[in-house]
């Protein structure tokens, strides 16, 4: 009796598929709530869409945009970093501290030093095999109380902002330098993922982290530098944090833990890994950010804003999570 033979599709069948219609409304889910948001918003109050207005929004959004660029690399691989706030502001206090000594130097360091702590969490992670949701959550204790050990629990003001005022500036008159810094950086980042190995090497471990170790991926070397890279954007959105506030506190992002989480899911990221992109992470941090401006705007108190950021995690988690990755519900 000849044994029955079990074939699989070819997977150039698969791929000529192409993506289904749930997946191209994700990948379109964070423009049409930023333009569903904006026309509402116009309706609202009508002066919204002066320029003036528009370019303070895109503006408060720079910092969010570039700490949820990094953390969205970690997601993309699987993982959580739910150290960032933290850590921006464990950097905004290094920062204050280290201009006096050296200077415009003093920026490099900050985020040479934050893209470290990132790296040594990464490290841990892949190492001890702990989850990065453990890790980091540590990480965010740690910092935090370092944070507040090094600042004598109080802002640290910043005397000579000459090192930091060129973020203050604006391009041609009306583009902000921290935006233009803000889509380079982000740039720079999709570049490196599109145009080298890196791409398939995130998205291969986000998939499936066993299936991508035997194919030969460099899983433990690739989740480590998503956590550094996460780890330079914190140390970049601080600077960029203190140079609007003139001083570094321990406490001055730990606002934007949520936004920054909202804004990657939002933006069509997968918290399940695997799935996501940049660029929709940077329209999700405007979506957030025009939802804190406009939340006055409509009437609404501004205590109800962690509850709508809560909400919104929630449905888009429900309408991005691959759920073939979860075999039981918890």
């Amino acid at each position: 009796m000849s044994t029955p033979v079990l074939t699989k599709p070819a997977p150039e069948a698969v791929i000529r598929r192409g993506p289904t219609a749930a997946a191209r409304l994700t990948s379109l889910m964070p423009v049409i709530a930023l333009v569903t948001l904006v026309v509402a918003l116009a309706i609202a109050d009508p002066g919204f869409l002066t320029e003036r207005s528009l370019v303070a929004a895109v503006n408060t959004a720079a910092p969010l945009a570039v700490l949820a660029a990094g953390a969205t690399l970690v997601v993309l691989c699987g993982g959580i970093d739910l150290s960032i706030a933290a850590l921006a502001s464990f950097s905004s206090v290094l920062l204050a501290m280290w201009l006096p000594i050296l200077g415009g130097a003093s920026i490099l360091a900050v985020v040479a030093v934050a893209g470290a702590i990132g790296a040594l969490q990464g490290v841990l992670h892949v190492t001890l095999r702990i989850p990065s949701f453990i890790v980091t959550l540590g990480g965010m204790s740690i910092l935090a109380a370092v944070g507040l050990v090094i600042s004598n629990a109080g802002p640290i003001p910043v005397v000579d902002d000459r090192p930091l005022a060129w973020l203050n500036l604006y391009v041609a008159g009306r583009v902000p330098m921290a935006v233009l810094v803000a889509v380079v950086v982000i740039a720079a980042i999709a570049l490196v993922v599109r145009l080298t190995p890196l791409g398939s090497y995130v998205t291969a471990t986000g998939y499936s982290e066993s299936a991508a170790r035997l194919a030969g991926v460099p899983v433990d070397r690739v989740k480590i530098g998503a956590f550094c890279a996460s780890g330079a954007c914190a140390g970049l959105a601080a600077v960029m944090l203190v140079s609007r506030n003139y001083s570094g506190s321990p406490t001055m992002a730990d606002n934007l833990l949520l936004p920054a989480v909202a804004a990657i899911v939002v933006g069509g990221t997968a918290i399940t890994g695997g799935h996501g992109s940049l660029w929709r992470t940077l329209a999700g941090a405007l979506v957030v950010t025009l939802l804190r401006v406009g939340l006055p705007i409509v009437g609404v108190p501004s205590a109800y804003e962690q509850i709508l950021y809560g909400a919104i995690i929630v449905v888009a988690v429900a309408l991005t999570l691959d759920r073939s990755k979860i075999l039981t519900v918890k």
